[in-house]
């Protein structure tokens, strides 16, 4: 008979309030600020009021809950039924403040808008491409979003980008007490204290960081207690240029989201992704991105930290991640819920994303070596982490390149590996099984 403590390792089991509520919010917390920042970089780039920037915040909490329903128990076709965080994507960022900067922000939501419908089309018929992402293919780009991932740990483990005190002993001592106590009681406790550990060493560091002067309870007294989100707040408009630059950004969301799926599958269910759960979750992306521009906000994507958490507890049940979901929906409709997570201090979520980060890199390693490693496969990883990871540490080697190709490929390197991977497993001729078996017995004789 199933004990009740080893739901939460089930897909669809139905898990007591009090394991599910602490670890639902875990994923919350490990999300918030990412979900949160691009709005808040963006409206500042472009030159916001506050009681603009206050709202775009909001509906992000607001859409996000919803992307995540979706993604968790489907809405038609839309939804992988995996537990799958939504969030705004930052991979947008760059190119959707140059659309503003040109057009306006009313552009940016335009772009938004049919990017979101491209990318149900091309969910829509993912079943006859997958047959291009075998686990060395899709293991790849799960090892190197892991990789891409962590210099933005660091950067929150340091402080934030930008902030004054970027690399301070405080904001090194804050990130480093949060990341040991997350290794103390994953490692060396059991039951929910191990389950939770993200969620422990999060408070953890919030608490340590008051009487250190590094949270600011005073901004809570200018955010109102209720306020309902409002749809198509800045109207939209369409221009053919934008719109091509915003669905290039879509096709690599779309490969982090299939590297995001694979890797849910495989760590927490211990099997492959089905068509259906890529397919779906696919479009849902789209759709969420849709729901996402007619409320005014950056494209939704899910998100890389939630797929280390998961990796890190193996928590499968999409009843937790719904009650996060449910909170955020919450939060967006009470923003100063909301508010208190969003002055945690970087170095904090930096404490914690490090780990996090890492366990995706190492679920992209278990995936590549669920087939034999042989030279052919070896051969695929190599070039593709070296090439497209490569660059994206050194984005100034495409610097005479075209803005575009810089921004598709430069990036964060994802789209290069992909394609790269893709082109390889393609091309490369297969490795004779009886040559590959001999080699594998030789090997186990000496």
């Amino acid at each position: 008979m199933t004990s009740k403590s080893s739901v939460i390792y089930q897909l669809d089991g139905k898990p007591r309030l009090k394991e599910a509520l602490p670890l639902g919010i875990q994923h919350i917390l490990a999300m918030f600020v990412g979900n949160v920042t691009p709005l808040i970089i963006i409206s500042g780039a472009l030159n916001m009021n506050l009681a603009d920037k206050t709202a775009l915040v909001q509906c992000a909490m607001f859409v996000s809950g919803i992307a995540t329903l979706i993604q968790c128990y489907k809405l038609g076709p839309f939804g992988a039924r995996l537990p799958i965080v939504m969030g705004t994507s930052f991979g947008f960022l760059p190119v959707a403040t140059a659309i503003g900067a040109k057009y306006g922000y009313e552009a940016v939501l335009g772009a938004c808008l049919i990017g979101g419908l491209v990318e149900i089309i091309l969910g829509n018929g993912m079943k006859k491409l997958r047959k291009f992402f075998p686990p060395v293919v899709s293991g790849t780009v799960v090892l190197a979003m892991g990789i891409s991932l962590l210099p933005t740990g660091i950067k929150y483990f340091a402080g934030g980008v930008g902030a004054p005190d970027f690399g301070s002993p405080s904001n090194l001592f804050l990130g480093t007490v949060v990341l040991l106590t997350v290794l103390f009681f994953n490692q060396y406790t059991k039951g929910i204290t191990s389950l939770a550990s993200i969620l422990i060493g999060l408070i953890v560091g919030y608490i340590i960081a008051i009487p250190m002067g590094k949270v600011d309870f005073s901004q809570l007294s200018t955010i109102s207690m209720l306020s309902i989100p409002t749809p198509f707040k800045f109207g939209m408009e369409f221009h053919i240029d934008a719109i091509v630059a915003m669905v290039c950004m879509y096709l690599v969301s779309s490969v982090e989201t299939v590297g995001h799926i694979t890797a849910i599958a495989y760590d927490g269910v211990g099997r492959e992704a089905t068509d259906k759960e890529v397919s779906g979750g696919i479009m849902a992306d789209g759709l969420g991105s849709m729901i996402a521009a007619m409320f005014s906000i950056l494209p939704n994507t899910s998100f890389g930290q939630n797929v280390g958490l998961i990796a890190l507890t193996k928590v499968i049940n999409r009843n937790v991640i719904a009650l996060g979901a449910i909170f955020l929906i919450l939060a967006g409709i009470f923003p100063q819920l909301g508010a208190v997570i969003s002055i945690m201090p970087s170095s904090v979520l930096g404490g914690a994303s490090i780990m996090m980060f890492a366990m995706i890199a190492v679920s992209g390693i278990k995936l590549i070596t669920s087939e034999p490693l042989n030279n052919r496969n070896s051969t695929i990883v190599a070039l593709a982490i070296g090439m497209g990871v490569g660059l994206s540490f050194v984005p100034d080697a495409l610097a005479s390149m075209p803005e575009s190709i810089q921004l598709i490929f430069g990036d964060s390197g994802l789209v290069l590996v992909a394609l790269i991977a893709v082109v390889l497993n393609i091309v490369l001729p297969k490795e004779d099984k009886n040559i590959e078996e001999s080699g594998n017995l030789e090997t186990q004789i000496v």
